[in-house]
């Protein structure tokens, strides 16, 4: 098989293709052939070395694929060669062929294509969780959803819509029509307006009911002094710690020192909750997950929810992938394509 290695930990460079053994499902595993693979910003965190979850390199990062499912294991129920899917891999995902948990693999809604499905694993599941089981988002909130033009961006603004919320995007100023188009009320330009100030114009100074926040750093204190009363934070990610194609320790400490302390008394005295999220630590949740997924996957089905994809690499192009995804410039999904899918 084909796959690509993060060799060490640097600049995009670091990744290397390379030629690998086929994988053996084990028994209650399926072996996928890739059609295509998700890329996420928290493989870059992992290409860096700022991701404590990763393991140490050499090792093929990537958490989501889809594909067709070319051998199963013995105790698997369910699947059978040619079923085509989409699957968690937890590491793995950059290759043309991947061994997965049989309950890590969930049927590929037909009306997707392969980059489509490869899209909802990660995206649509943090997006899922964070605004109807952890936010409970109820119709007629707001909620503030930073980094809007990406991925799981597009996932939640789509999610709120669904639940009938008024949606503040936050976006640079070239993705606002699409942002609009994937169902924003109102969208900010973080880097030419102040957008504390923005949404207190935009709720009469009330604030919003919930803020999906992948910023990190201060992004976090501001999202939490907006919050109205009850209001909900969610953070699920800290990509501001990432400027420019190598780490920076300096900005990586900067960032912590800069992330408040949220304290249980002023959280009570405030009418205010804090909830994180990582769904790359949500592994053995096979029952919620699986809950999850079949709420997605119905709502794929009846066609209320489509991923947006922002552009496609060859598998042995994912350097220039994840300097695309740094350059903050895609709208919607960055996809990898094994050669021949």
């Amino acid at each position: 098989m084909r796959q690509v290695v993060i060799t060490r930990h640097g600049p995009p460079e670091v990744l290397k293709p390379r030629d690998a053994a086929d994988p053996t499902p084990g028994e209650a595993e399926v072996r996928i052939a890739v059609r295509a693979a998700g890329i996420n910003f928290v493989d870059i965190f992992a290409r860096l070395g700022v991701y404590p979850d990763a393991p140490a390199p050499p090792f093929v990062p990537g958490y989501e694929v889809a594909g067709e499912i070319d051998a199963v294991g013995h105790h698997v129920s369910g699947y059978r060669e040619g079923d085509r899917v989409m699957a968690f891999t937890r590491f793995g995902g950059y290759a043309d062929k991947i061994v997965v948990p049989s309950a890590h693999a969930f049927p590929a809604p037909p009306r997707l294509s392969d980059a489509e499905a490869a899209a909802v694993p990660v995206n649509y599941l943090t997006a899922f969780i964070a605004l109807w089981r952890l936010a409970n988002l109820a119709p007629g909130e707001t909620v503030l959803i930073h980094g809007a033009g990406g991925g799981t961006g597009i996932a939640a603004m789509q999610l709120a819509r669904l639940r009938g919320a008024v949606i503040i995007a936050t976006a640079s100023a070239a993705k606002h029509d699409a942002v609009r188009r994937c169902g924003a009320d109102h969208v900010i330009d973080y880097r030419a307006v102040d957008v504390a100030s923005e949404v207190r114009r935009l709720t009469g100074d009330r604030g919003v009911d919930v803020v999906l926040d992948p910023l990190g750093g201060s992004s976090f204190r501001q999202s939490y002094r907006l919050l109205a009363p009850l209001g909900r934070l969610i953070v699920y990610g800290a990509s501001d710690i990432v400027v420019g194609e190598r780490r920076s320790l300096l900005r990586l400490a900067r960032s912590f020192l800069e992330m408040p302390a949220f304290r249980p008394l002023a959280l009570i005295q405030q009418n205010r909750g804090v909830l994180g999220l990582n769904v790359g630590r949500l592994w053995t949740e096979v029952r919620q997950v699986t809950a999850a997924m079949e709420v997605l996957i119905h709502e794929i089905e009846a066609g209320r929810l489509r991923p947006v994809i922002a552009r496609e690499f060859a598998l042995e192009q994912a350097a220039d992938a994840h300097r695309f995804i740094q350059s903050r410039g895609n709208i919607g999904k960055v996809i990898l394509r094994p050669t021949g899918s």
